[in-house]
């Protein structure tokens, strides 16, 4: 039987930690059948729709990939093909997507949209990134982690930065469903919500994973086995933008930061895309216009021997196929598993 099948996945806590596990473990198995070129089309002949009210390289390349690899056909439809709440209600849109299609990808805005997908569309929905919640990005995450060390059990990971967006949140509620100690490092009105906090807090009991958020950065990252950070600037947010980069400076992950973990083998994540250089019209722009080459993470370190960001964006296409395939797919998975 699949334990999985049919199921979305919305946010983390829709699943529990022993079935975060497994999409973390298949994921790994899925990536040694791609590099070895072995066939994986548990999905054959199923339709999968994209919807995209927000763009993106990764999330885009990995479902449309994923789907192919497992024998399915990806459909795109942009922010300019759905009507989300101008010519169409959410809910009507889903169930004609879900009468057409096997299995739905939502990327936008409003976590309730994605949610409401789920409830009319009578196929699993799998959320790309709301506002609220970055579910997928997290089997890539904790994927590249147990990667890299092995196991889960008793890793610190340390995000510095704005704490307040959804790989925030995602992080902070994942490390803590998981047994893995997280640390946020945020100025204090760019910590996680309360409500955020105290669903950590109420996984972390029962896991007995350490939660620290503090302003401190220094002490956040000490013992550190991996540095996070992610853009301090969202698409579309309207922020004072000098404010903005003045107060998460001392937050930029850089030489001095990653010495200040007291280890030789702290691996550094970032989700992307990343201000690390003047390479593109807004990393430029902000600049000469802020007198900073490098905004979240310093050129040295994101391409350094440490940084991991390149296999973690790699590791979006392993999970995501191993989240489909498990929800959409009538995979034996020993019931055992999850005892």
């Amino acid at each position: 039987m699949n334990h999985f099948y049919g199921k979305s996945f919305l946010k983390e806590c829709d699943f529990t930690a022993q079935e975060l596990n497994y999409l973390i473990d298949f994921s790994l198995h899925l990536k040694k059948m791609k590099k070895n070129n072995i066939p994986h089309k548990y999905l054959e002949g199923k339709n999968i729709a994209l919807l995209f009210e927000k763009n993106s390289t990764r999330t885009r390349s990995a479902f449309t990939v994923a789907a192919n690899d497992l024998g399915a056909h990806p459909e795109f439809l942009g922010k300019n093909d759905i009507q989300f709440g101008t010519k169409e209600s959410v809910a009507d849109t889903a169930k004609i997507i879900g009468s057409m299609f096997d299995g739905i990808e939502f990327r936008g805005f409003l976590q309730e949209n994605v949610e409401e997908l789920a409830k009319y569309s009578g196929v699993p929905v799998w959320n790309g990134l709301t506002d609220e919640w970055h579910p997928t990005q997290m089997i890539a995450d904790f994927m590249t982690l147990k990667e890299e060390f092995g196991s889960l059990a008793g890793l610190t990971l340390v995000y510095v930065g704005d704490g307040r967006n959804n790989m925030a949140n995602s992080l902070l509620v994942t490390s803590a469903m998981l047994g893995v100690n997280i640390h946020i490092a945020a100025p204090k009105d760019l910590q996680p919500a309360k409500e955020v906090q105290s669903l950590a807090k109420k996984y972390a009991k029962e896991s007995k994973a350490n939660i620290l958020i503090t302003e401190d950065v220094k002490t956040a990252v000490k013992n550190a086995d991996a540095i996070y950070t992610d853009v301090w600037i969202s698409m579309g947010e309207d922020i004072d933008y000098a404010k903005r980069i003045s107060q998460l400076l001392p937050y930029q992950i850089n030489k001095e930061l990653l010495a200040a973990t007291g280890k030789k083998h702290t691996i550094v994540l970032h989700c992307l895309p990343a201000f690390h250089d003047k390479n593109t019209i807004m990393g430029k722009k902000l600049a000469e216009q802020f007198k900073v080459s490098e905004l979240e993470i310093t050129d040295e370190v994101f391409l350094g021997k440490q940084s991991r960001v390149f296999i973690e964006g790699e590791n979006r296409l392993h999970s995501i196929k191993a989240i489909m395939a498990a929800t959409l797919s009538e995979l034996f998975i020993p019931e055992e598993y999850f005892d």
